[in-house]
């Protein structure tokens, strides 16, 4: 199966064709398939994971999204942006909700599964180049109580609660030694809470981290 054709892109409300998709999740209770469609469009998009049918898609706040959105300044101190930046992870919780790392918008959106907006959070809005929320794993635990968000820009992992998204605590900072980081920018946990964070750029490698 093929959803998309490679460098043919028709916007975000198209729904067979993708622009530049940078993450997907599973669901496993009914195998719908959720892209994070963020390179060239601003939208995350929903397959039939055994068919490939268009199911549905949204943009920032469950809004449609808009490729003729203006961005304008980008000022770190005014109100978040109303589309997406660049839509580049996501996941699927226990409890039925969709986290999505906006990158470049500098935040986590959190949604219900049929793209109903619940909440979002903004994490290092200083971070004006790549931005700050590359992929989101989160803890294996039953209640899934932390969120980790890699941030390639940065150079580090932030940690938070993820019932509140309140920032915890971070590892990682620029470098090559044993637990710095070189543009962080995939990351999977493992069924006991290991974290395995792959980086790009010339960083070229994945390290291991068990939590404590």
């Amino acid at each position: 199966m093929t959803i998309g054709q490679y460098d043919v892109n028709k916007g975000s409300n198209d729904p067979n064709l993708l622009g530049g998709p940078a993450g997907i999740w599973v669901d496993p209770s009914n195998n719908e398939v959720f892209i994070a469609d963020g390179y060239r469009n601003r939208r995350v998009v929903v397959y039939d994971g055994a068919t490939g049918k268009y199911i549905r898609h949204w943009g920032a706040y469950g809004e449609k999204p808009d490729d003729t959105y203006n961005f304008g300044d980008r000022n770190p101190a005014g109100p978040p942006p109303r589309q997406f930046s660049t839509v580049h992870g996501l996941v699927g919780s226990k409890d039925n909700l969709i986290y999505v790392a906006d990158r470049r918008g500098n935040r986590i959106q959190v949604f219900r599964k049929n793209g109903e907006f619940v909440k979002e959070k903004i994490v290092a809005p200083m971070t004006l180049s790549s931005g700050s929320a590359f992929v989101i794993a989160l803890s294996p635990d039953a209640a899934q109580r932390w969120l980790y968000l890699a941030d390639g820009t940065n150079h580090k992992v932030w940690v938070l609660r993820r019932d509140n998204l309140e920032i915890v605590g971070e590892f990682g900072r620029g470098g090559r030694q044993i637990g710095q980081f070189l543009r962080p920018h995939g990351m999977g946990i493992d069924s006991k809470g290991n974290l395995y964070v792959g980086e790009a750029s010339t960083g070229r490698r994945v390290q291991k981290f068990t939590v404590r």
